[in-house]
């Protein structure tokens, strides 16, 4: 049985996000998984409204970063400030300092302001000026982009990708769902008055939960197999790394328990692999991140010549 205070998230970012619900899903996994999520999409799908309802539904600090060729680091980290009365540098902290972080068009800035971000996706912390702050649990990176926005973009290195834990797309709405954002147009009419239904350590303890949930020895050989073929394929230059086989395993087990399991099935990592993956294995057709569908079609003819654990 599905954990009512995760059913309570879905409704409600489904009361403003008409979309597929398999994108609120994938968000959620990202979230219990201690991951980040990258949205890949076409303007006008819903990627920030989407961002903004998972952050006002939980009861923690929100910041949204419209990243721009322009921005520096200090920008985003924050910066020392001199105190006149105590003779000293304070520091002034920067908008990565929020439980919930939505970096707007992160292809859009500079491969250094991108930078800036790694060390606090990969290890919930910051460093400025020899010092070193912790950030606060928990702590989710909520980036998009563009994929056919090519010009005054940057793309996104290979170990700024990684840190992703899953790379979505949201698609287009079906059609009555779209009738039913003409009709009720929620990212002005339901977005600002929506209500928090958890707070923060309630997403902690649900983070917590996420490790203690079982996966079979034969589900982890499946997982490893993924990986070994990928590693082998005669069309991928690069493939899953052992960090990448690791976030598979966490977000099978926080799609289990998302789907109100304590275990892991071998659904929970088929329906996985592209979003965990396609972003960290390289095509030999296009040696650059910009091609995900390339990708995606590799992994899913993998998929299907992999038997999988019953």
């Amino acid at each position: 049985m599905a954990d009512p205070r995760i059913e309570a998230l879905k409704q409600n970012i489904g009361s403003v996000f008409f979309g597929h619900p398999r994108a609120v899903e994938q968000l959620l996994i990202g979230l219990l998984a201690r991951g980040h999520v990258l949205i890949e999409d076409v303007p006008g799908v819903g990627k920030t409204v989407l961002a903004r309802a998972l952050a006002r539904s939980i009861n923690c600090r929100f910041s949204r970063l419209q990243l721009t060729p322009d921005l520096l680091p200090s920008d985003v980290l924050g910066v020392s400030v001199y105190n006149t009365q105590t003779n000293t540098f304070d520091f002034k902290p920067g908008p990565i300092f929020a439980n919930i972080v939505l970096a707007d068009e992160i292809n859009r800035t500079t491969p250094r302001t991108q930078s800036a971000l790694l060390e606090a996706m990969s290890e919930e912390q910051v460093s400025v000026e020899n010092q070193t702050f912790a950030l606060r649990r928990p702590f989710m990176v909520i980036a998009t982009q563009n994929p056919f926005e090519f010009e005054g973009t940057y793309y996104l290195p290979e170990n700024q990708l990684d840190r992703f834990l899953l790379r979505i797309a949201l698609g287009y709405p079906e059609r009555a769902s779209e009738q039913r954002i003409l009709m009720l147009q929620p990212a002005r009419t339901r977005l600002d008055e929506l209500k928090a239904v958890v707070d923060a350590q309630t997403i902690i303890d649900l983070q917590d939960q996420v490790p203690k949930v079982s996966i079979d020895s034969a589900i982890v050989d499946y997982i490893l197999d993924i990986a070994d073929a990928t590693r082998h394929d005669d069309e991928l230059h690069l493939g899953v790394s052992p960090r990448g086989a690791l976030a598979l395993t966490q977000a099978a087990q926080a799609s289990a328990l998302l789907g109100g399991r304590d275990y892991v099935i071998p659904d929970d990592v088929k329906n996985l692999v592209v979003p965990v993956c396609a972003h960290r294995v390289i095509s030999k057709a296009y040696l650059h991140n910009g091609d995900a569908h390339v990708t995606a079609r590799i992994l899913q003819r993998i998929l299907d010549q992999l038997p999988s654990p019953t």
